[in-house]
């Protein structure tokens, strides 16, 4: 007998991470490989797209708008590493995120939010610097962190574990040595997808109840 599968809107908002830039193959991205997870968790997932290459928290807003009309169910916010590289304040960055995850959750989204990576990872960061890089990266991710359990979303869990992964080994970065890879997002995803299928369960038993 067949068995129906609970149909389920991801969305995915934020950066190039979560749009993707780096993975050899679409089927490599941030975004299907957490469909993946979902699907082997008997979910029908329906993936929008919405994070931009490039885009800081304060570009948040304009996705959010553009999320409005899908009427997401879970929407993943990867965003950080582009405050971070342009120097934004973390309260500034982390403020604009905490606007975007409470207008996401007033229309009716659970949401994920992934903090800033760790970005003293990258190699070509010098080694003297790495310290106040990542100082900086902790202060952002602190400051998510709060304001995402603020507004009602969840942060995901063992992100540090990825940030490890990065440190320890290059081929978890692409050709331009910033990006992740396809091996990268394997391990990305690996770490979120817990958190995004918990939060999915969750949604499904509140709806069947």
């Amino acid at each position: 007998m067949d068995v129906e599968l609970s149909r389920l809107r991801l969305l995915l908002l934020g950066d190039s991470i979560a749009y993707g830039t780096g993975a050899q193959r679409a089927e490599d991205t941030l975004g299907r490989r957490l469909s993946r997870a979902l699907t082997a968790e008997g979910f029908d997932v329906e993936l929008h797209v919405l994070a931009v290459p490039g885009a800081a928290s304060a570009d948040l807003a304009a996705q959010v708008r553009r999320a409005e009309h899908l009427r997401g169910d879970i929407a993943v916010v990867v965003i950080g590493a582009n405050d971070l590289a342009r120097f934004v304040p973390a309260e500034q960055a982390a403020a604009a995120l905490g606007s975007a995850v409470s207008h996401l959750r007033a229309a009716g989204a659970d949401v994920v939010a992934v903090p800033a990576p760790d970005m003293s990872s990258v190699p070509f960061v010098p080694p003297a610097f790495r310290p106040v890089v990542q100082a900086a990266c902790v202060q952002l991710q602190r400051r998510q962190f709060l304001v995402v359990e603020e507004a009602g979303g969840t942060v995901a869990s063992d992100t540090a574990a990825v940030g490890r992964a990065f440190a320890t080994d290059p081929a978890m970065f692409s050709a331009d040595r910033f990006h992740p890879s396809s091996e990268g997002y394997a391990r990305i995803a690996a770490a979120l997808a817990p958190s995004v299928v918990q939060v999915a369960r969750a949604r499904r038993e509140r709806e069947a109840a």
